[in-house]
């Protein structure tokens, strides 16, 4: 090798290995195949003469950029706040998932809209399979969300979203 393609080959190496490290930062790959599972019991929720508390809103998740499965429950809690409930969540783990409720309409062919109007952030996702309780802040209208969605935050994108249909 000549001594004039030595410096070019040395950067070239050097710029595949710094490309390569950020794309495993960003999209970390290997969190395909892993799981984390995480199944928190229910709250206690009672109404009127101790019964069991109707849910106030519920909704089954559809696949928007990876396959998502379970169903969404909002709870009312005796203190007069409510929970959000994922039971029997199934989704990819990825970087940054949150659950958020927003004011979009779930589409089918995919969850971009979901950050277009107004979400609150409920927090990371917990787990990527399992049972899971999420508080929803005090004083927040309920009526004007009717979304879960499971969101990557790194990337703008909606797992699979929820529409949640009141009084069920």
């Amino acid at each position: 090798m000549s001594r004039t393609k030595r410096p070019v080959l040395w950067i070239t190496t050097i710029a595949v290995v710094v490309v390569a490290a950020v794309g495993l930062y960003l999209f970390q790959p290997w969190r395909l195949f892993t799981t984390n599972r995480v199944d928190e019991a229910a709250p206690v929720a009672t109404g009127q003469q101790g019964a069991a508390a109707k849910p106030l809103a519920t909704g089954s998740f559809i696949s928007h950029e990876h396959e998502t499965s379970g169903s969404v429950e909002v709870q009312p809690l005796a203190d007069g706040k409510a929970n959000l409930r994922l039971t029997n969540v199934r989704t990819s783990d990825g970087p940054a998932l949150h659950v958020w409720l927003s004011d979009q309409p779930v589409k089918q062919d995919g969850g971009g809209n979901l950050d277009d109007g107004t979400h609150v952030d409920l927090g990371d996702l917990k787990g990527n399979e399992g049972n899971q309780n999420y508080a929803i802040p005090a004083g927040t209208d309920l009526n004007k969300f009717s979304t879960v969605t499971i969101w990557c935050e790194r990337f703008s994108v909606s797992f699979g979203a929820a529409e949640l249909k009141q009084g069920a």
